[in-house]
């Protein structure tokens, strides 16, 4: 899969936050958003198929307290963040949903083009949540490598398109791209 390459017309910054697992990313995501004035949409792509993913949905929507109208959207993302408006757009996760699109037999290609012409239009804010799943040990199925394969596709398209770009690791954000400081130090 391509980077897509398709300048953003939208005025809002697009931000992507990586890491690992109970890395940190909800939270530092949901700050980035915390000042926005207007209103904000926390799109969910988790399905709560267990106890223990019931669980985690329960601990995020308490985190996020109110100020946060939930989109439950395991699917169909691209449409919601089209449809967003002037709302700001928290996307948790893309790894749900590339998980999500293969076991329901979708074209991972055509699903991520449709997601980067989606923000290529944002007049709001949008924060995407991801998962770095190549920093580990070669998984020993096709199925896990063909997940972490895409999933490393995708993470490198949407940080093409991003504004910003984070990393966290222990909770601690690194700033990966900032493309607002990039116009400065070629001023």
């Amino acid at each position: 899969m391509a980077p897509h390459t398709s300048p953003r017309h939208g005025s809002a910054t697009v931000s992507l936050v990586l890491g690992g697992a109970r890395s940190g990313k909800s939270r530092f995501a949901e700050d980035l958003l915390a000042a926005y004035a207007g209103r904000r949409i926390y799109l969910a792509t988790a399905e709560p198929g267990d106890e223990e993913m019931r669980a985690r949905i329960v601990e995020h929507r308490q985190r996020r307290g109110q100020g946060w109208r939930t989109v439950e959207a395991p699917l169909d993302i691209p449409s919601v963040i089209a449809a967003a408006g002037e709302d700001a757009v928290l996307l948790d996760c893309l790894t749900l949903w590339l998980a999500n699109l293969m076991a329901d037999g979708r074209d991972i290609t055509e699903a991520s083009s449709a997601l980067g012409e989606a923000l290529a239009h944002v007049r709001a804010p949008v924060v995407l949540v991801s998962n770095e799943v190549g920093l580990g040990i070669v998984p020993d199925n096709p199925l896990a490598r063909a997940f972490r394969d895409h999933a490393g596709r995708l993470n490198q398209t949407m940080a093409t398109l991003a504004d910003r770009v984070f990393f966290l690791a222990a909770g601690l954000p690194m700033t990966l791209k900032d493309r607002a400081c990039m116009k400065e130090g070629a001023a």
